[in-house]
């Protein structure tokens, strides 16, 4: 495994990922499937989409962070819900089963689940709403440009795609491929936060897989965290560049550290209060694959399940991880 969180360019109109990061510190999104085929929280518009189309009654809606999506997936509100009266939505459905101007957002995705294409954005007020569906059936069709169809897609929270994020849509290379490889990842720590603890790492792609991986955790500290940072990072190494994944952890810190959590300590230089940022090595390595994935046109998403419970996938890594950390 690598020892330094270099950077690599895929291409050469790509922007470096530490750059890209910097300018998307703001827009992490959080897309929560609360009724679909898969509920669950997902990092990616294009995967949670293929969770809700075609699936009666779904419901879904974004999030800026990873507390709020998961209770809202799970059937709760979010911890961040405010009581207070909120000032109306207006979302204006261009192109859908029921074009129109709907106040509310539930009214509005049963005109738009299920059909393809639909053109949609919300709007702060009725007026602007018309406006934009009027555009549409003036002139037969909307907005060409790609960015304009991906703000649409999640016009939930956003009317304008920022500048920055539409030039690398136009260099991101073309991803075709609709089929999603599920990893069930596990960290296992005997004797953890304590002297002579020894950990291992789970990567489990289903029964036989010889891409499956039981090993032991490589370096002097020996914990949990550190073993479930680890099995993503090899879970991410061993496929390609290319192919679209779904990584399926009981670690709920794991997926926080490098989906939301990375921002901040990034602009505090890595440092909290409490001193230097835990697992940075791992933190860092993770994303500099997750970045070169998506300069190749891999997408990845990141599902919690519940550790120790039902799953067998979950079930079987966690088998591999604590066999890992015996070796």
């Amino acid at each position: 495994m690598p020892s330094s969180g270099k950077k690599v360019a895929s291409t050469a109109t790509a922007e470096p990922p530490s750059k890209k990061r910097k300018l998307d510190a703001t827009e992490q999104k959080y897309y929560a499937v609360r009724a679909g085929f898969k509920p669950g929280v997902y990092t990616t518009w294009a995967i949670c989409q293929q969770q809700i189309t075609g699936f009666k009654g779904a419901q879904f809606k974004s999030f800026l962070n990873y507390e709020d999506a998961s209770a809202f997936a799970a059937g709760r509100d979010p911890p961040s819900a405010s009581s207070e009266s909120k000032p109306p939505r207006f979302y204006g459905v261009a192109v859908g089963r029921k074009p129109g101007v709907y106040t509310d957002w539930s009214a509005a995705q049963e005109a738009i689940v299920g059909w393809k294409g639909p053109k949609f954005k919300k709007f702060d007020t009725r007026a602007e709403a018309e406006a934009f569906v009027r555009s549409y059936s003036a002139s037969g069709r909307g907005p060409t440009s790609t960015a304009a169809s991906e703000t649409e897609q999640d016009g939930v929270d956003s009317v304008e795609e920022p500048p920055h994020k539409r030039a690398r849509a136009t260099s991101k290379p073309t991803n075709t491929r609709t089929d999603v490889v599920v990893i069930y990842t596990d960290g296992s720590s005997l004797g953890n936060g304590r002297l002579g603890a020894t950990a291992g790492v789970g990567v489990y792609f289903g029964p036989g897989d010889p891409r499956n991986i039981s090993e032991r955790l490589k370096g002097e500290t020996q914990t949990n965290q550190r073993a479930e940072l680890t099995a993503i990072l090899r879970a991410l190494e061993t496929v390609d560049l290319t192919q679209d994944v779904e990584i399926r952890t009981d670690s709920k810190y794991a997926i926080q550290c490098v989906t939301e959590w990375y921002l901040n300590w990034e602009r505090n230089g890595w440092m909290t209060r409490a001193g230097p940022v835990k697992n940075q090595d791992l933190v860092q390595l993770v994303r500099d694959k997750l970045d070169e994935r998506e300069a190749n046109g891999g997408r990845t998403q990141f599902i919690w399940v519940k550790g120790h419970d039902t799953d067998q996938g979950n079930i079987a890594a966690d088998r591999l991880a604590v066999e890992g950390a015996q070796k």
